[in-house]
């Protein structure tokens, strides 16, 4: 299982940690952060990002695929479903849209290929933002 704890420091800045690890998150100044680190959806994002990039990798040592290099672009927007070319008709109102472009660089066929861009969307953390997730949320108070 996996485990981060936030706590908020100054104005929005938040210090995350994992136990192991520490970063930060904040709000850029034009909505009152102090930008001193990303927001929380390009935290997301970069979570995403980092989990292709590492499943690829995964995949091809075990394949024995010679890969040069993985590289990961991620963009998050809201956008009506009216303008949402890839969405079910029945879809209504603004949706959360995740754009994203890899580019693979190797020594890979066709077949190959077409395979590694298949993993790119099956990554862990692509399939659960993908499948949607269940949340217990617990407040407390002092």
């Amino acid at each position: 299982m996996s485990q981060v704890s936030a706590r908020l420091t100054t104005g929005m800045q938040v210090e995350i940690t994992n136990g192991r690890h520490s970063w930060a998150a904040d709000e850029p100044e034009d909505v009152g952060g102090s930008d001193t680190g990303p927001n929380p959806y390009e935290l997301l994002l970069g979570g995403l990002a980092a989990c292709i990039c590492v499943t690829i990798a995964m995949y091809c040592r075990h394949k024995k695929l010679t890969l040069h290099a993985v590289d990961a672009t991620f963009a998050f927007s809201r956008i009506h479903a009216d303008d949402c070319e890839h969405c079910d008709d029945d879809a209504t109102g603004f949706l959360d849209h995740i754009e994203s472009k890899v580019h693979i660089s190797g020594e890979f066929d066709e077949g190959q290929k077409k395979r590694l861009a298949q993993i790119a969307t099956r990554c862990p953390v692509h399939k659960t933002l993908e499948n949607g997730v269940v949340f217990r949320d617990i407040a407390s108070f002092d």
